[in-house]
């Protein structure tokens, strides 16, 4: 028996007629099999449907965008960070020789939202001088953001190591500003190591590769066959064996230089080049340049009047 008991509000012979279904819907099984009231006839695509995918295709192309854009963020962080000590561009008293730029696109990739940040890993021991020079080349051509730092491997750096990319842009906070990052980290590495893109390539070593490839961004290569050869040729010879090489290795490379030179000004062509360069940079390096032969010392004092070894001037032996 119930404890409690609710009389009926309402009397019992109310007559309601129900529904046999909630919803009525066709039958997707009937003959002919068509289930869509609405079918496009010859194989034609709804314009709804077509009007959707539209837009599915607009939503999943912005989205890549947008991914493209976080990811050069992220470089940003992961690179050091390039707006503690920045250079000052310079512009250079002397007119430089090249009068060319490149399409940092083509050679770089383009990136969206960052900045392109050219990493070089380096060995405070062994300063890699033509490159420093060549960062000098590239400030008069481009918005350079530069910045020095110390890996942990390294436990001290001398002050000129430290300020080898001149002094802080006021800009530096602002990375928009700038087209290229240059930053330089005195590293406890056996050669010299650059990346353009840390996260996507595996770094380029060696002096005579990293200077190749800066130099590159001052469309100042030749053109002609012959005189690239003998570029790389007097790369190498400064690189393996003025810079690396023996006491009478760095004899003869000397040698050989001064019978280039008797017979022009540069190395190669009629204006400076790479190789002379890497070459001037290697003779400076290994303090040769009191003992070289007269031609030598001559071209030495061309590539000072240039300006363009300034920057090195306070890191010679």
């Amino acid at each position: 028996m119930p404890m409690y008991q609710v009389k009926p509000t309402s009397g019992s012979d109310i007559k309601i007629d129900l529904p046999t279904c909630m919803y009525k819907l066709p039958n997707i099984h009937a003959q002919g099999g068509s289930y869509n009231e609405h079918a496009l006839q010859n194989g034609e695509v709804d314009p709804a449907l077509q009007a959707l995918e539209a837009r599915q295709d607009e939503i999943l192309r912005r989205l890549y965008e947008l991914k493209a854009a976080v990811d050069g963020l992220a470089k940003t962080v992961t690179t050091p960070d390039a707006d503690l000590d920045a250079t000052t561009l310079s512009q250079g008293s002397t007119a430089s020789v090249f009068t060319g730029t490149t399409d940092l696109d083509s050679l770089l990739g383009k990136d969206l939202g960052a900045l392109r940040d050219i990493v070089i890993n380096a060995n405070p021991t062994r300063p890699p001088l033509s490159l420093l020079v060549l960062h000098g080349l590239l400030c008069q051509k481009y918005r350079v953001l530069s910045s020095v730092h110390v890996h942990s491997s390294v436990s001290s750096v001398p002050p000129q190591l430290l300020s080898c990319l001149g002094p802080r842009h006021a800009d530096s906070y602002a990375r928009h500003h700038f087209q290229l990052g240059f930053t330089l980290i005195w590293k406890d590495v056996p050669h010299v190591q650059m990346k353009f893109s840390t996260q996507k390539m595996c770094p380029i070593e060696g002096e005579a590769s990293v200077a190749r490839f800066l130099f590159r961004l001052l469309a100042a290569e030749p053109r002609d066959a012959a005189a690239a050869t003998q570029v790389d040729g007097w790369i190498d010879t400064a690189v393996f064996q003025m810079a690396e090489g023996s006491a009478k290795e760095r004899a003869a490379v000397l040698r050989a230089l001064n019978s280039a030179l008797g017979r022009g000004s540069w190395l190669v062509g009629q204006e400076l080049s790479l190789a002379d360069i890497v070459c001037a940079s290697s003779v400076l390096q290994t303090g040769s340049a009191s003992s070289a032969p007269p031609n030598v010392q001559r071209w030495l004092k061309c590539c000072e009047n240039l300006g363009y070894f300034s920057c090195i001037s306070p890191l010679l032996p």
